[in-house]
């Protein structure tokens, strides 16, 4: 039986040595989706930034199909979309895979642009875009890197109900597609029906 995407155990996240958050002992399978839950503070950003490689766990462990993470297992869609206002979404989406070194592949970015619905403006600066669009185009962005694990913060955050159904939708779609474990961090009530299991986050003691 293959390894689940995404098996926790006991893990602590935190700045420096400062514990913040504990997340409950959580496996994660292909195409699962998860929402770690909790109010403003309580560390659910920080939780996604040690999944995601870019800060080392305070206590516990986590793995990804059974082995320790390596860089390029999780990709982070963050709460600010990190977006190069002057190129156009095409070229946004294809910086993923250039910041890594890897290949660029601008015709499987192009067919992820038109699964998230922005086929017709894969030419189009990043500045124009509304913030549903954005939301899109980072997610295709993450995509493109075919993560292990796709991690999401607060990617509802100053969306209207049907901005956030596309993009609850587009996520959701992705991960199933994939293969790849979801992890949502937010508390958006309108996240919560959406998703195959809500986590609630506890205070590192």
């Amino acid at each position: 039986m293959a390894s689940p995407p995404l098996l926790t155990q006991g893990l602590v996240a935190g700045r420096g040595s400062r514990p913040i958050a504990r997340l409950p002992d959580l496996v994660a399978e292909a195409g699962q989706s998860v929402l770690v839950t909790g109010p403003s503070g309580s560390g659910k950003s920080t939780i996604l930034f040690t999944l995601a490689g870019l800060l080392p766990p305070v206590a516990g462990a986590f793995q990804v199909e059974g082995r320790d993470p390596t860089p390029g297992d999780a990709a982070l869609i963050f709460q600010d979309l990190h977006l190069l206002p002057a190129l156009s979404v095409l070229e946004n989406v294809l910086l993923g895979p250039f910041a890594r070194g890897q290949r660029q592949d601008r015709g499987q970015a192009l067919t992820l642009l038109a699964d998230v619905g922005l086929a017709a403006l894969s030419g189009r600066r990043a500045e124009t875009l509304s913030r549903g669009e954005a939301q899109r185009a980072s997610i295709a962005r993450a995509l493109l890197l075919q993560p292990k694990v796709l991690l999401a913060d607060e990617p509802t955050a100053s969306l209207d109900d049907e901005a956030t159904e596309r993009a609850l939708d587009a996520l959701l779609a992705a991960a199933g597609r994939c293969g790849s474990a979801l992890v949502i961090a937010s508390h958006d009530s309108r996240v919560r029906g959406r998703v195959d299991r809500v986590v609630q986050l506890a205070e590192a003691a």
